[in-house]
């Protein structure tokens, strides 16, 4: 087995998910683009895991208001490497990335994820913007999650019942205004992880976790690959 599986690596070899270079060493990133990553640490807010020092442990967002989510995590910041790798994952019709983005996120995620909800909710798109993407990056990732953390798949506990426009360039309240009622949940759990590939400013998961409290759902859990680090914009 061990030679057969050295034989399918010689002909099938692994490719940097940011750059696609051959890769000679490691799973998931090259020489060049390795350098490049940015991990959160453990220095972020204690709520959203903004990366950063804030006073009493807190972002000004999550200072000001409290998001509807208990806790969240991501395990690299929005920049560099992995940034280019999620746009790739995104926009550049790479669903195959989907396999190695989502073992990156268990591998980098233990701590978290062990005492984090079972049941695994991923964020959805509208269904205009899957008909126009062909596939859902967010449902795509929490399944891979799924099948290396033993954990639940429940893609049907959350729908996106309005389309809404892109959330780059508007300011902190104008992407809350613009998530305001865009989804729809049901309940049947006491507990939901939400998975996303990047979180922002964290408008989009609590406006998620609003509608699944709305359901039922006692504790809602945020996990993404990336954390934007972004100065807060009312």
């Amino acid at each position: 087995m061990t030679k057969l599986l050295g034989l399918v690596e010689v002909m099938f070899p692994h490719a940097c998910v940011a750059c696609d270079a051959v890769l000679l060493h490691g799973k998931f990133f090259c020489e060049g683009c390795a350098p490049l990553l940015l991990t959160v640490g453990p220095v972020h807010c204690a709520r959203c895991a903004e990366p950063g020092r804030f006073p009493k442990g807190l972002c000004p967002r999550c200072a000001r208001r409290r998001p509807a989510f208990d806790r969240a995590f991501a395990p690299y910041e929005h920049d560099g490497a992995i940034a280019r790798a999620i746009h790739r994952f995104k926009y550049e019709d790479r669903p195959d990335l989907a396999g190695p983005l989502g073992e990156l996120l268990w591998l980098q995620s233990p701590g978290f994820l062990a005492a984090a909800p079972r049941h695994v909710c991923p964020i959805p798109l509208h269904d205009a913007r899957y008909r126009e993407r062909r596939y859902d990056q967010a449902t795509l990732l929490a399944n891979e999650l799924c099948l290396r953390g033993g954990l639940t798949l429940a893609d049907a506990l959350l729908t996106r019942r309005r389309a809404t426009k892109r959330q780059v360039g508007l300011s902190d309240a104008q992407r809350v205004s613009n998530l305001r009622g865009a989804f729809e949940a049901r309940g049947g759990v006491e507990s939901v992880l939400l998975v996303d590939d990047v979180m922002t400013t964290g408008a989009t998961a609590a406006e998620a976790a609003r509608a699944l409290h709305r359901a039922g759902v006692q504790r809602v859990e945020v996990l993404t690959l990336c954390r934007a680090k972004r100065v807060f914009m009312p």
